[in-house]
Protein backbone atom coordinates (compact mmCIF):
# COMPACT_ATOMS: atom_id res chain seq x y z
CA UNK A 1 0.00 0.00 0.00
CA UNK A 2 1.34 3.46 -0.72
CA UNK A 3 1.83 5.64 2.33
CA UNK A 4 0.14 9.16 2.90
CA UNK A 5 3.63 10.63 2.60
CA UNK A 6 3.90 9.20 -0.54
CA UNK A 7 0.47 10.07 -1.72
CA UNK A 8 1.02 13.96 -1.09
CA UNK A 9 4.31 13.95 -2.98
CA UNK A 10 3.29 12.41 -5.94
CA UNK A 11 -0.18 15.09 -5.74
CA UNK A 12 2.69 17.65 -5.25
CA UNK A 13 4.63 16.43 -8.10
CA UNK A 14 2.09 16.26 -10.62
CA UNK A 15 0.43 19.84 -9.72
CA UNK A 16 4.00 21.00 -10.15
CA UNK A 17 4.31 19.76 -13.51
CA UNK A 18 1.33 19.25 -14.84
CA UNK A 19 1.81 21.65 -17.96
CA UNK A 20 4.60 19.58 -18.76
CA UNK A 21 2.73 16.59 -18.23
CA UNK A 22 -0.33 17.68 -20.45
CA UNK A 23 2.01 18.63 -23.62
CA UNK A 24 3.71 14.99 -23.28
CA UNK A 25 0.03 13.95 -23.77
CA UNK A 26 -1.09 16.04 -26.14
CA UNK A 27 2.29 15.48 -28.44
CA UNK A 28 1.17 11.58 -27.72
CA UNK A 29 -2.12 12.12 -29.06
CA UNK A 30 -1.45 14.18 -31.87
CA UNK A 31 -0.21 10.61 -33.64
CA UNK A 32 -3.70 9.24 -33.32
CA UNK A 33 -5.65 10.85 -35.76
CA UNK A 34 -6.39 8.55 -39.02
CA UNK A 35 -6.36 11.73 -40.92
CA UNK A 36 -2.42 12.50 -40.60
CA UNK A 37 -2.13 15.61 -39.52
CA UNK A 38 1.47 16.47 -39.14
CA UNK A 39 5.12 15.46 -41.86
CA UNK A 40 5.81 14.14 -38.47
CA UNK A 41 3.84 11.28 -39.21
CA UNK A 42 5.15 11.21 -42.85
CA UNK A 43 3.14 9.42 -45.53
CA UNK A 44 4.94 9.82 -48.56
CA UNK A 45 8.31 10.18 -49.53
CA UNK A 46 8.61 13.90 -49.30
CA UNK A 47 7.17 14.35 -45.93
CA UNK A 48 9.80 11.56 -45.13
CA UNK A 49 12.42 13.61 -46.31
CA UNK A 50 11.49 16.56 -44.36
CA UNK A 51 10.83 14.73 -41.17
CA UNK A 52 14.55 13.71 -41.17
CA UNK A 53 15.79 16.81 -42.27
CA UNK A 54 13.77 18.25 -38.88
CA UNK A 55 15.10 15.78 -36.36
CA UNK A 56 18.39 16.50 -37.79
CA UNK A 57 18.12 20.37 -37.50
CA UNK A 58 17.33 19.43 -33.78
CA UNK A 59 20.05 17.16 -33.07
CA UNK A 60 22.45 20.29 -34.28
CA UNK A 61 21.04 22.27 -32.65
CA UNK A 62 21.66 20.15 -29.84
CA UNK A 63 25.32 20.83 -30.05
CA UNK A 64 24.63 24.25 -28.85
CA UNK A 65 21.51 23.96 -26.82
CA UNK A 66 22.33 21.13 -24.30
CA UNK A 67 25.56 22.26 -23.09
CA UNK A 68 24.04 25.93 -21.91
CA UNK A 69 21.02 23.93 -20.24
CA UNK A 70 23.82 21.41 -18.04
CA UNK A 71 26.59 24.09 -18.21
CA UNK A 72 24.19 27.08 -16.49
CA UNK A 73 23.23 25.58 -13.13
CA UNK A 74 26.42 24.02 -12.30
CA UNK A 75 28.65 27.34 -13.34
CA UNK A 76 25.84 28.57 -11.03
CA UNK A 77 26.62 26.72 -7.96
CA UNK A 78 30.55 25.98 -9.01
CA UNK A 79 30.73 29.92 -8.43
CA UNK A 80 28.18 30.63 -5.81
CA UNK A 81 29.17 32.86 -2.79
CA UNK A 82 31.05 31.06 -0.63
CA UNK A 83 31.92 28.28 -2.78
CA UNK A 84 34.88 26.58 -3.12
CA UNK A 85 35.84 27.59 -6.71
CA UNK A 86 39.11 29.94 -7.39
CA UNK A 87 38.40 33.42 -7.93
CA UNK A 88 40.30 34.67 -10.57
CA UNK A 89 39.05 38.77 -10.92
CA UNK A 90 42.16 39.28 -13.62
CA UNK A 91 41.33 36.49 -15.49
CA UNK A 92 40.58 37.94 -19.63
CA UNK A 93 41.12 36.16 -22.00
CA UNK A 94 41.19 32.03 -23.43
CA UNK A 95 42.44 30.73 -26.26
CA UNK A 96 40.65 27.97 -26.28
CA UNK A 97 37.39 29.59 -25.34
CA UNK A 98 37.03 32.09 -27.74
CA UNK A 99 37.88 29.08 -30.52
CA UNK A 100 35.16 26.99 -29.07
CA UNK A 101 32.87 30.00 -28.42
CA UNK A 102 32.83 30.97 -31.96
CA UNK A 103 33.74 28.13 -34.03
CA UNK A 104 31.16 26.00 -33.01
CA UNK A 105 28.71 28.17 -34.21
CA UNK A 106 30.38 28.76 -37.67
CA UNK A 107 30.51 24.75 -38.38
CA UNK A 108 26.78 24.49 -37.04
CA UNK A 109 26.20 27.41 -39.81
CA UNK A 110 28.50 25.46 -42.08
CA UNK A 111 26.34 21.89 -41.96
CA UNK A 112 23.19 23.44 -41.92
CA UNK A 113 24.05 25.89 -45.05
CA UNK A 114 25.63 22.65 -47.11
CA UNK A 115 22.22 20.58 -45.76
CA UNK A 116 20.21 23.53 -46.90
CA UNK A 117 21.51 23.73 -50.42
CA UNK A 118 21.31 19.87 -51.19
CA UNK A 119 18.30 19.30 -49.45
CA UNK A 120 16.25 22.02 -51.37
CA UNK A 121 17.39 20.95 -54.90
CA UNK A 122 16.93 17.55 -53.89
CA UNK A 123 12.92 18.42 -52.47
CA UNK A 124 12.46 20.56 -55.73
CA UNK A 125 8.22 21.08 -55.87
CA UNK A 126 9.21 21.38 -59.68
CA UNK A 127 10.72 18.36 -60.29
CA UNK A 128 8.92 15.26 -60.50
CA UNK A 129 9.24 12.76 -58.40
CA UNK A 130 10.84 9.26 -60.12
CA UNK A 131 8.03 6.56 -60.57
CA UNK A 132 7.90 3.79 -62.92
CA UNK A 133 4.13 4.83 -63.61
CA UNK A 134 3.01 8.18 -65.13
CA UNK A 135 1.99 10.87 -62.74
CA UNK A 136 -1.97 11.95 -62.65
CA UNK A 137 -2.12 15.52 -63.57
CA UNK A 138 -4.68 17.36 -61.35
CA UNK A 139 -4.48 21.37 -61.57
CA UNK A 140 -5.78 23.38 -58.42
CA UNK A 141 -7.74 26.31 -58.15
CA UNK A 142 -8.00 28.59 -54.68
CA UNK A 143 -11.29 30.52 -54.30
CA UNK A 144 -12.69 31.99 -51.55
CA UNK A 145 -13.23 29.55 -49.54
CA UNK A 146 -12.76 26.03 -50.87
CA UNK A 147 -10.42 24.51 -53.41
CA UNK A 148 -11.49 23.06 -57.16
CA UNK A 149 -9.74 20.14 -58.38
CA UNK A 150 -9.25 20.04 -61.87
CA UNK A 151 -8.40 16.46 -63.81
CA UNK A 152 -7.91 17.52 -67.34
CA UNK A 153 -7.29 13.86 -68.65
CA UNK A 154 -10.74 12.36 -66.97
CA UNK A 155 -12.71 15.90 -68.01
CA UNK A 156 -14.09 16.13 -64.15
CA UNK A 157 -13.81 18.18 -61.83
CA UNK A 158 -13.83 18.05 -57.42
CA UNK A 159 -14.68 20.49 -54.76
CA UNK A 160 -13.89 19.47 -51.58
CA UNK A 161 -11.55 16.20 -51.82
CA UNK A 162 -8.51 15.45 -53.88
CA UNK A 163 -8.47 12.61 -54.89
CA UNK A 164 -5.78 10.03 -56.35
CA UNK A 165 -4.54 6.41 -56.83
CA UNK A 166 -2.08 5.39 -54.00
CA UNK A 167 0.35 4.05 -56.70
CA UNK A 168 0.52 7.10 -59.05
CA UNK A 169 2.73 10.31 -57.98
CA UNK A 170 0.88 13.79 -58.22
CA UNK A 171 1.84 16.65 -60.55
CA UNK A 172 -0.52 19.61 -59.25
CA UNK A 173 -0.41 22.88 -61.50
CA UNK A 174 -1.87 25.21 -58.97
CA UNK A 175 -3.36 28.87 -59.51
CA UNK A 176 -5.72 31.48 -57.45
CA UNK A 177 -8.89 32.85 -58.36
CA UNK A 178 -8.64 35.45 -55.58
CA UNK A 179 -5.75 36.24 -53.22
CA UNK A 180 -2.60 34.65 -52.75
CA UNK A 181 -3.18 31.39 -50.70
CA UNK A 182 -1.06 27.90 -49.59
CA UNK A 183 -1.57 24.88 -50.42
CA UNK A 184 -0.44 22.35 -47.68
CA UNK A 185 -1.30 18.60 -47.42
CA UNK A 186 1.23 18.33 -44.26
CA UNK A 187 1.14 14.20 -43.70
CA UNK A 188 2.72 14.31 -47.65
CA UNK A 189 5.10 17.39 -47.25
CA UNK A 190 5.99 20.88 -49.17
CA UNK A 191 3.49 23.74 -48.76
CA UNK A 192 3.41 26.04 -51.78
CA UNK A 193 1.43 29.19 -52.82
CA UNK A 194 -0.68 29.80 -55.41
CA UNK A 195 -1.10 33.19 -56.75
CA UNK A 196 -3.55 35.00 -59.31
CA UNK A 197 -2.71 34.82 -62.84
CA UNK A 198 0.63 32.82 -62.43
CA UNK A 199 0.72 28.91 -62.20
CA UNK A 200 3.00 26.79 -59.74
CA UNK A 201 3.67 23.36 -59.36
CA UNK A 202 3.98 20.95 -56.76
CA UNK A 203 5.00 17.10 -57.05
CA UNK A 204 3.83 14.31 -54.49
CA UNK A 205 3.27 11.35 -53.63
CA UNK A 206 1.74 8.65 -50.93
CA UNK A 207 3.54 5.13 -49.74
CA UNK A 208 -0.07 4.06 -49.03
CA UNK A 209 -3.40 4.16 -49.77
CA UNK A 210 -5.00 6.38 -47.24
CA UNK A 211 -6.88 9.74 -46.08
CA UNK A 212 -4.92 13.12 -45.15
CA UNK A 213 -5.91 16.34 -44.54
CA UNK A 214 -5.19 19.63 -46.78
CA UNK A 215 -5.61 22.96 -46.05
CA UNK A 216 -4.94 26.81 -46.76
CA UNK A 217 -2.18 28.11 -44.54
CA UNK A 218 -2.56 31.64 -46.04
CA UNK A 219 -4.81 33.73 -44.05
CA UNK A 220 -7.23 35.12 -46.99
CA UNK A 221 -10.76 36.42 -44.72
CA UNK A 222 -13.47 35.18 -42.24
CA UNK A 223 -14.39 31.67 -43.49
CA UNK A 224 -9.98 30.82 -43.93
CA UNK A 225 -10.63 28.05 -41.30
CA UNK A 226 -13.29 26.18 -42.96
CA UNK A 227 -10.89 26.08 -45.93
CA UNK A 228 -9.76 22.76 -45.83
CA UNK A 229 -9.97 19.67 -47.43
CA UNK A 230 -9.68 15.62 -47.47
CA UNK A 231 -7.04 13.91 -49.89
CA UNK A 232 -7.38 10.49 -50.34
CA UNK A 233 -5.11 8.03 -51.61
CA UNK A 234 -6.89 5.27 -53.30
CA UNK A 235 -6.47 2.03 -54.45
CA UNK A 236 -6.22 1.94 -58.49
CA UNK A 237 -9.80 -0.01 -58.82
CA UNK A 238 -11.30 2.12 -56.48
CA UNK A 239 -10.13 5.50 -58.09
CA UNK A 240 -11.13 4.31 -61.74
CA UNK A 241 -14.94 3.44 -59.59
CA UNK A 242 -14.67 7.53 -58.46
CA UNK A 243 -13.89 8.71 -61.73
CA UNK A 244 -16.70 6.79 -63.17
CA UNK A 245 -18.91 7.85 -60.63
CA UNK A 246 -18.03 11.89 -61.27
CA UNK A 247 -18.74 11.51 -64.51
CA UNK A 248 -22.43 9.62 -64.53
CA UNK A 249 -23.27 11.46 -60.80
CA UNK A 250 -21.93 15.21 -61.59
CA UNK A 251 -23.69 17.90 -62.26
CA UNK A 252 -22.44 19.55 -65.73
CA UNK A 253 -19.77 22.60 -65.37
CA UNK A 254 -21.77 25.55 -66.78
CA UNK A 255 -21.33 28.79 -66.86
CA UNK A 256 -23.88 29.52 -64.16
CA UNK A 257 -22.88 26.80 -61.55
CA UNK A 258 -19.36 27.93 -62.00
CA UNK A 259 -20.25 31.73 -61.30
CA UNK A 260 -21.97 30.46 -58.43
CA UNK A 261 -19.14 28.20 -57.73
CA UNK A 262 -16.28 31.32 -57.98
CA UNK A 263 -18.09 33.68 -56.12
CA UNK A 264 -16.99 34.52 -52.15
CA UNK A 265 -18.66 31.22 -50.15
CA UNK A 266 -17.68 28.40 -48.14
CA UNK A 267 -17.79 24.99 -49.64
CA UNK A 268 -21.04 23.58 -47.90
CA UNK A 269 -22.15 26.96 -48.83
CA UNK A 270 -22.20 26.82 -52.29
CA UNK A 271 -23.03 22.63 -52.11
CA UNK A 272 -26.17 23.39 -51.02
CA UNK A 273 -27.14 25.52 -54.33
CA UNK A 274 -24.83 24.02 -56.68
CA UNK A 275 -25.52 19.92 -55.72
CA UNK A 276 -29.06 20.54 -54.35
CA UNK A 277 -28.33 20.27 -50.84
CA UNK A 278 -26.44 16.70 -50.95
CA UNK A 279 -24.47 18.21 -47.61
CA UNK A 280 -21.92 15.64 -48.30
CA UNK A 281 -18.56 17.78 -48.37
CA UNK A 282 -18.37 17.36 -52.19
CA UNK A 283 -18.97 18.57 -55.20
CA UNK A 284 -18.45 16.46 -58.49
CA UNK A 285 -18.62 18.29 -62.42
CA UNK A 286 -18.72 16.45 -65.30
CA UNK A 287 -18.52 17.46 -68.67
CA UNK A 288 -15.60 20.44 -67.81
CA UNK A 289 -14.36 21.86 -70.70
CA UNK A 290 -11.00 21.45 -71.99
CA UNK A 291 -8.81 24.47 -71.20
CA UNK A 292 -10.60 25.45 -68.18
CA UNK A 293 -7.54 26.00 -65.80
CA UNK A 294 -5.62 28.01 -68.60
CA UNK A 295 -8.69 30.34 -68.75
CA UNK A 296 -8.78 30.81 -65.19
CA UNK A 297 -5.06 31.65 -64.84
CA UNK A 298 -5.50 34.33 -68.22
CA UNK A 299 -8.70 35.89 -66.65
CA UNK A 300 -12.41 35.08 -65.09
CA UNK A 301 -13.54 36.51 -68.41
CA UNK A 302 -12.24 33.73 -70.77
CA UNK A 303 -12.81 31.14 -68.32
CA UNK A 304 -16.78 32.11 -67.93
CA UNK A 305 -16.34 32.74 -72.06
CA UNK A 306 -15.45 28.78 -72.35
CA UNK A 307 -18.38 27.27 -70.33
CA UNK A 308 -21.82 26.26 -71.63
CA UNK A 309 -24.92 28.38 -70.56
CA UNK A 310 -26.94 26.40 -68.49
CA UNK A 311 -29.47 26.15 -65.66
CA UNK A 312 -28.30 27.79 -62.57
CA UNK A 313 -30.10 27.69 -58.92
CA UNK A 314 -31.83 30.58 -57.67
CA UNK A 315 -30.85 33.71 -56.88
CA UNK A 316 -29.14 36.04 -55.30
CA UNK A 317 -25.71 35.09 -56.68
CA UNK A 318 -24.07 35.80 -53.10
CA UNK A 319 -24.36 32.63 -51.70
CA UNK A 320 -22.59 33.63 -48.58
CA UNK A 321 -26.26 35.29 -47.48
CA UNK A 322 -27.91 31.89 -48.29
CA UNK A 323 -29.29 30.71 -45.33
CA UNK A 324 -29.40 26.92 -44.31
CA UNK A 325 -31.82 24.87 -44.84
CA UNK A 326 -33.79 23.50 -42.22
CA UNK A 327 -33.25 19.51 -41.50
CA UNK A 328 -35.93 17.66 -43.55
CA UNK A 329 -36.69 20.56 -45.95
CA UNK A 330 -36.24 20.14 -49.39
CA UNK A 331 -33.92 22.32 -52.08
CA UNK A 332 -35.44 24.23 -54.66
CA UNK A 333 -34.25 22.16 -57.64
CA UNK A 334 -32.47 23.85 -61.03
CA UNK A 335 -35.09 25.82 -63.29
CA UNK A 336 -33.74 26.02 -66.59
CA UNK A 337 -33.00 29.88 -67.69
CA UNK A 338 -35.59 30.60 -71.10
CA UNK A 339 -34.03 30.87 -74.33
CA UNK A 340 -32.26 34.00 -75.30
Amino acid sequence: MMSRRQSIWISHLVQRYQFGLLLCLFVTLAGCSEHHLSFLDPQGPIAAAQRGHYWFVVALSMVVVLPVIVLTPWLVWRYRYGGTAIYRPHWTFSKKMEWLIWGMPVLIVAVLSYVLWTATHALDPYQPLSSDKEPLRVQVVGYDWKWLFIYPEQGIAIAGKLMFPADRPLALELTSNTVMQSFFIPALGSQIYAMNNMVTKLHLAAGAPGTFRGQNAQYNGKHFHEQRFTAEALEPYAFSDFVEAARKTGVPMTRQRYEIFADPSTLSEAERIIDNGTNDGLISFSQVPEGLFEAIVDGPLLARALLPSGPVAMTPRNVSAVPKAPAGASIVPFKKEAAQ
